[in-house]
């Protein structure tokens, strides 16, 4: 049985990164805990929205605001991955094997049975969230 522990994070897409990182930062109180870097440039966040909680944000210029699509996945932080993992296929659903992150964190992937983006999350003692430090993206 999979066990989820809280939601670790929610991820929204940004047109301007800076005036979305001042209005989460300045009107809601939340301070960035890290960013991802690609090419030496920032393209993306994590929010701390305190108890182990985050909005991760990312510039893309091309997003298109709906009740469609607003949000891109949300994230679900488990005790166990592979456990999961191993849980979820017993049902018959498709899900991606682990991954260490950029982030240092453990990763899997999987859809809802409306294509919903579900990314499960298991957290190591290295990882960003905790530790801070702004990250290399992989991906």
């Amino acid at each position: 049985m999979i066990k989820v522990k809280q939601l670790a994070h929610v991820c929204i897409f940004a047109h301007d990164l800076e005036a979305t990182r001042s209005f989460y930062r300045d009107v809601l109180g939340m301070d960035t805990r890290f960013n991802f870097l690609r090419d030496g440039k920032i393209f993306g966040f994590y929010l701390d929205c305190g108890g182990g909680s985050h909005v991760e944000v990312f510039q893309k210029d091309g997003a298109r605001y709906s009740e469609q699509n607003q949000i891109n996945h949300f994230c679900l932080e488990v005790e166990n991955i592979d456990a999961a993992i191993d849980h979820i296929r017993s049902n018959g659903i498709a899900v991606t094997s682990k991954k260490l992150a950029c982030d240092d964190t453990f990763q899997a992937w999987l859809r809802d049975p409306d294509g919903v983006k579900i990314e499960l999350f298991e957290y190591t003692g290295k990882s960003a969230q905790f530790t801070g430090g702004d990250r290399i993206a992989d991906w």
